[in-house]
């Protein structure tokens, strides 16, 4: 029995030496590397937000001074980027609540230049033309329309979870936010300077969520 306990005791030792150093692998408890499945997103996003007009111009009086107005509504966009550091964009707005004097509808299509900081980050410009509608007092039939050039700038933030392991089969996907998912945006444009009789200006700020497919 005591030979026996010894010879036990020595095998049990020697797995034990061995599994140490690392001679020794449980196929059960091997890791099992991730297999990357490719994506393949389409570049089109749509997008919806809050946003804030700001609505100035000449006081009828002839004082010289300026009447200002800020009011709010929503701000739709939808895009395509043609690769990492172009897109297409067309917007509508409309602001319309809290009003004192005005209300401000625009829409128009821009081209957008972009450049992705990191792989979360996305800076923009907006160049393009657009159709502007202010909607208040002292206007020829109480609205004053322009046609005309609009422009604004914006950061955008991805809020995706990238599921890819890197491997996408456009080369600029997972850059940016140009990965299928959810992300933030918010953003500037300016909509008109120094028009109509009363020279108005209307600018707009925009903060809202978007989904990329």
């Amino acid at each position: 029995m005591k030979n026996l306990f010894t010879i036990v005791s020595l095998g049990l030792m020697l797995i034990s030496s061995k599994i140490v150093a690392g001679g020794y692998v449980d196929p059960a408890v091997a890791e099992v590397e991730p297999i990357p499945v490719p994506q393949s997103p389409v570049p089109i996003y749509l997008g919806i937000g809050l946003a804030a007009s700001g609505v100035s111009k000449g006081c009828p009086c002839g004082t010289g001074a300026r009447l200002k107005d800020m009011t709010y509504g929503v701000t739709f966009r939808a895009g395509w980027d043609f690769n990492q550091y172009f897109g297409l964009e067309a917007r509508y707005i409309r602001a319309n609540l809290e009003k004192d004097f005005s209300t401000t509808t625009h829409y128009g299509l821009y081209l957008k230049p972009q450049y992705h900081v990191t792989n979360q980050v996305n800076v923009y410009g907006l160049f393009g033309y657009g159709h502007t509608a202010v909607e208040g007092c002292g206007y020829n039939n109480h609205v004053l329309t322009v046609n005309g050039i609009s422009y604004g700038g914006g950061v955008e933030y991805d809020l995706s979870e990238d599921k890819s392991l890197g491997e996408y089969n456009r080369a600029f996907d997972g850059q940016g936010d140009q990965e299928k998912g959810w992300g933030l945006w918010a953003d500037f444009q300016h909509l008109m300077g120094a028009k109509g009789i009363y020279k108005t200006n209307s600018n707009v700020g925009s903060a809202g969520i978007s989904y990329d497919f």
